[in-house]
């Protein structure tokens, strides 16, 4: 696990966040140019180690109802994916725009889900491979077939 110290670390390798200390010696980092109505990051990161990153609906995270994961036990390069993740989904338009995603799995196997016409087509290169009735639907079959999103999965 790392420690208060080396996450804080990490955490300012993203100088668009602000760092803001709350109760009980824990901290709180802020993207102040959200286009979201949340600007919290990093939530109650404690000098145990224990914290929390704001994902949102990011489809790979298992995130609570706030949208928060715990990050008590990420390695550095975890860490510094989440942390990315999150700033570019708070710099996305809320809105939303089409899904246009890349997927991976272990074997290299990289699969596109685009949405089209109000479907979400699942292609590999130019073939459709499948299609499903909503994103939800299209991310839980992803996952189940062992497939991540793409570090940078939009497209």
């Amino acid at each position: 696990m790392l420690s208060f110290q080396e996450k804080e670390a990490i955490i300012a390798k993203f100088p668009e966040l602000t760092r803001k200390e709350v109760s009980m010696g824990r901290v709180n980092y802020h993207y102040e140019e959200s286009l979201h109505e949340k600007k919290i990051v990093v939530r109650h990161l404690h000098e145990n180690g224990n914290g929390f990153v704001y994902v949102g609906k990011l489809p790979q995270y298992e995130a609570d109802k706030k949208g928060f994961i715990n990050i008590r036990d990420f390695s550095a390069e975890e860490l510094e994916e989440v942390l990315a993740e999150s700033v570019r989904y708070l710099s996305s338009d809320p809105a939303g725009e089409p899904v246009n995603e890349a997927w991976i799995n272990r074997e290299g196997t990289e699969l596109h889900l685009k949405e089209e016409n109000g479907y979400f087509n699942l292609y590999y290169g130019e073939n459709l491979e499948e299609g499903f009735d909503s994103a939800k639907e299209a991310h839980l079959y992803l996952k189940e077939e062992g497939f991540r999103l793409k570090s940078g999965g939009a497209m």
